[in-house]
C-alpha cells in the first residue's frame, strides 16, 4: 500500500470525523425531553473529543508530508451525508450509534491501510480513535436497552 493511499485514508477518516463532530454539536444544542441533561453532558463530551481528534488526524497527514484539508468546503465534502435531522432524544441516540458505527467502519479500513503502508504511528493512532468509538457506542447501545 503507497504511503499517498495512507494519505487518502487519513483524510477520509478526519472528513467523516468532521461530520460526526457537528452532527453531534447540532444534537447537543437542540436534545430535549426527560433525558436531556445526561444527553446533554454526553453529546458535550463526544463533540469536544471529537474536535480534539480533528486536529491529531489534521497534524498526522501534516507529519506524512501531506497539506491537510483547511478549508469549511473542503471538509464539507469530505464530510459525507449530511444525516436528516433528529426530532427526538431517542432519534439522536440512534442517529449517532449509527454514525459512530460507520466511523468505527472507516477506521478499522484506515488501520489496516496505515499498516499496509507500514505507518505504525498513524495505526496506533487510529486504533486509539477505534477504541474511543466503541466505547461510545456500547454506552448508547445501552442506554436505549
Amino acid at each position: 500500500m503507497s504511503q499517498q493511499s495512507n494519505i487518502d485514508s487519513l483524510t477520509h477518516v478526519l472528513g467523516q470525523t468532521f461530520g460526526l463532530y457537528v452532527q453531534t454539536h447540532g444534537y447537543h444544542w437542540n436534545v430535549e425531553g426527560p433525558q436531556f441533561r445526561q444527553l446533554h453532558m454526553l453529546f458535550e463530551e463526544q463533540y469536544q473529543n471529537l474536535w480534539e481528534a480533528l486536529d491529531e488526524i489534521a497534524e498526522r497527514i501534516r507529519c506524512l508530508g501531506a497539506y491537510a484539508p483547511g478549508s469549511l468546503s473542503e471538509l464539507v465534502a469530505l464530510a459525507g451525508e449530511t444525516p436528516a435531522a433528529a426530532q427526538s432524544a431517542e432519534a439522536m441516540v440512534d442517529a449517532l450509534i449509527a454514525a459512530n458505527s460507520d466511523m468505527a467502519d472507516t477506521l478499522r479500513e484506515a488501520i489496516t491501510t496505515a499498516q499496509d503502508a507500514g505507518d505504525e504511528v498513524s495505526a496506533g493512532m487510529l486504533t486509539d480513535r477505534l477504541e474511543w468509538h466503541e466505547k461510545e457506542l456500547w454506552m448508547m447501545k445501552s442506554s436505549r436497552k
